[in-house]
């Protein structure tokens, strides 16, 4: 079976719809997220709509629980608070009960997914580097985990007791190995790259592919400097910061 794997979709509508229709190409049969459906861009409940008539697979992210809540926003910085409000106010009490309920991860056939880490998953720490990826290699009982939450794709691989890690393009699992695999973000990539990013997984091939692709982001960056959003979150999508 082919799987689309998304994560970090953050509102950002026409490049979430670029990859679906990229995904629909590539013969994907099953569509996986990763969470952060929500959060940053002007198309939060447009987004969560589409992953819900999906029946996407899905786990909670970060922004998902902040966005599904209604707690003070203590210790977040101005901006990142500002769109969790915003957001707030565009979710119906059901799109909120809905994501309240993700779980933080969950296994897909033979894959497991988690929005970051597999060790403390509800404590949402990055994985940036090969320590890092280590404590969830710990916790991970299938031959491959994707997560997302930094924005940055990257696979890391547990061969024995030795861990390595490194950008990809495509590869292929090989067998007495574990993958743990980043797939980049849909709305808000932070490589550098402004193209959205996903994964197709192979999983009958047990090949890995990242997909990179352009979008209108002028379209995106309209809607949220007209929803009064902050600045920075328009610009930074241009650089893929």
């Amino acid at each position: 079976m082919r799987f689309a794997i998304l994560a970090d979709i953050h509102g950002n509508l026409e490049a979430f719809r670029e990859v679906l229709k990229d995904a629909e190409k590539q013969r994907v049969e099953r569509y996986v997220c990763l969470g952060d459906i929500v959060g940053y861009n002007a198309n939060p409940k447009e987004c969560l709509d589409i992953v819900r008539e999906m029946k996407m697979f899905c786990v909670k992210g970060n922004h998902d629980e902040y966005c599904s809540g209604e707690g003070e926003l203590e210790g977040f910085n101005p901006q990142a608070a500002r769109a969790i409000e915003w957001t707030r106010e565009r979710l119906s009490k059901e799109d909120r009960e809905w994501l309240r309920k993700l779980r933080y991860k969950r296994l897909v056939t033979s894959f497991a997914i988690v929005h970051a880490t597999l060790d403390v998953p509800e404590r949402w720490g990055y994985v940036f580097d090969k320590l890092a990826a280590a404590a969830s290699f710990t916790y991970q009982n299938t031959r491959v985990c994707f997560f997302g939450h930094t924005h940055v794709p990257v696979a890391f691989v547990r061969d024995g007791g030795v861990v390595r890690g490194g950008n990809y393009s495509k590869f292929h699992v090989e067998p007495h190995k574990k993958y743990f695999v980043n797939v980049g973000s849909v709305g808000q990539p932070r490589d550098g790259n402004p193209h959205a990013a996903y994964v197709v997984y192979d999983a009958r091939e047990g090949s890995i592919e990242l997909r990179r692709l352009p979008y209108d982001i002028p379209a995106t960056q309209k809607k949220i400097l007209d929803a009064g959003l902050p600045t920075r979150l328009a610009e930074r999508l241009a650089a893929g910061r």
